[in-house]
């Protein structure tokens, strides 16, 4: 139940706005303990973190969050490799 309500969210929600952690999660179908293990291992993922710690990733962050994904998953690459990318 709590995805569909993250997923509806996100299709009701302009482009430009900011998403919390579930809503990302939910978007990319990863864990959210795997976007906050990311932030830790890749310096460009810089969400904004409000009063209590709480995380709002902007448009670009899901963009990054996404090719991340995709060269983590689907091209086979590692963590260094990545992060070799980035940089």
């Amino acid at each position: 139940m709590l995805v569909a309500t993250a997923q509806l969210a996100v299709r009701s929600k302009s482009p430009e706005a900011f998403r919390t952690i579930s809503e990302v999660a939910s978007d990319l179908d990863l864990p959210q303990h795997v976007l906050r293990f990311w932030e830790s291992r890749f310096a460009q993922v810089r969400p904004i973190k409000r009063a209590g710690g709480r995380r709002y990733y902007r448009p670009e962050d899901v963009d990054l969050l996404r090719g991340i994904r995709t060269l983590l998953y689907s091209e086979g690459y590692t963590i260094k490799g990545v992060q070799k990318l980035l940089r």
